[in-house]
């Protein structure tokens, strides 16, 4: 009956453990639902507030396009909404334009930076492996003399007659052995060498290390008087200003006059189109205007690359005669072309 007792006894107990676990993995299946579900519900307000932004913004382009369809449909202001989209088309381009010219232009920098370094790399390596060469010409030069002694020796010693060789025999061996641990040390010394030489050709060339701040200041410098050629090919401020403004105004916020001062601006347009088009970058002009531009460029701190804009708000234009025109224009400022967003940082 006890035996009966105790066997029933654990019997039970195995089963109370057993709906122990059970509880404790409902427990943890529950909590884990939980965190689920939770998760899934900030999801889905945060997929709800995204919907709202994107309808705020739907409805917002709508409106826009709504103004745009109402001005269009009136002969004047259409008229304006036309030039106003030539200048902005007019606009892209120069910003273009610049945003080429400087990728290049960082580019060219970049490379020519890899270069020297790569250049500079390529030199240390032939300068330590040098010396590991000339001493490897001497080691192979050592091991060849010693086994000509060795053949020569050998050579002699067979050549003798039978008494004199029993007499000579040992003298010419130890010879022999001299040479042999000669050769044995020179090896040992050759591999020592090529290891070496193989550590050095195994170097990983070295990071580009990016533009000093040399480099950069040259870079912006340049842009700069980029910037200031688009600005110059226009000719006339004025009208450099309509293209600028075009990229800050919107359609029904300017009035270009009637239809025929409209007019009169779309052939301007195109010319200055086809102008802007033909254009060629003289580097010689370049190099000068942007060496002028850095003459007067003022930084805030010695690491800066970007010069404070006011520094460089003179535009300088050269006559047939190659004289210096100076104007008070602020390029940098004003952000003419989007030039802040292309300057090197």
């Amino acid at each position: 009956m006890g035996s009966l007792a105790a066997l029933f006894g654990t019997s039970a107990g195995m089963d109370k453990g057993h709906d122990s676990d059970k509880l404790m993995d409902l427990y943890w299946n529950r909590a884990e639902l939980k965190k689920a579900f939770a998760e899934a519900r900030n999801e889905q307000f945060r997929l709800k507030d995204r919907i709202k932004q994107q309808e705020g913004a739907t409805a917002r382009v709508q409106q826009k396009l709504d103004h745009i369809e109402s001005l269009l449909l009136e002969p004047n202001s259409a008229y304006n909404v036309l030039v106003f989209y030539f200048l902005r088309g007019l606009a892209h381009r120069c910003e273009s334009k610049l945003a080429g010219f400087a990728e290049q232009l960082k580019r060219q920098r970049e490379k020519r930076q890899h270069e020297s370094l790569m250049s500079t790399w390529h030199a240390s390596l032939e300068r330590d492996s040098a010396a590991y060469d000339e001493r490897l010409l001497a080691v192979r030069a050592q091991i060849e003399h010693a086994e000509e002694d060795i053949a020569t020796l050998s050579a002699h010693l067979a050549a003798m007659g039978f008494f004199k060789r029993m007499f000579r025999r040992r003298s010419v061996n130890a010879e022999i052995r001299d040479r042999q641990q000669v050769i044995s040390s020179a090896q040992d010394e050759q591999q020592t060498l090529l290891a070496n030489i193989a550590a050095i050709n195994d170097r990983a060339p070295p990071d580009a290390p990016g533009l000093d701040t040399g480099s950069k200041r040259s870079i912006n410098l340049l842009i700069l008087a980029f910037a200031q050629q688009l600005y110059l090919q226009f000719s006339d401020p004025a009208f450099a200003n309509l293209v600028k403004e075009s990229m800050e105004k919107s359609a029904g916020g300017v009035n270009y006059g009637s239809q025929l001062e409209c007019k009169a601006l779309l052939e301007q347009i195109q010319k200055r189109i086809d102008i802007l088009d033909r254009s060629t970058d003289h580097a010689t002009v370049l190099q000068r205007r942007a060496k002028l531009i850095g003459e007067k460029a003022m930084f805030d701190e010695e690491s800066d690359v970007v010069p404070i804009p006011d520094s460089v708000a003179t535009v300088f234009d050269f006559d047939e005669s190659g004289r210096v025109v100076e104007t008070h224009v602020p390029i940098l400022v004003a952000n003419y072309w989007g030039v802040s967003r292309v300057l090197s940082r």
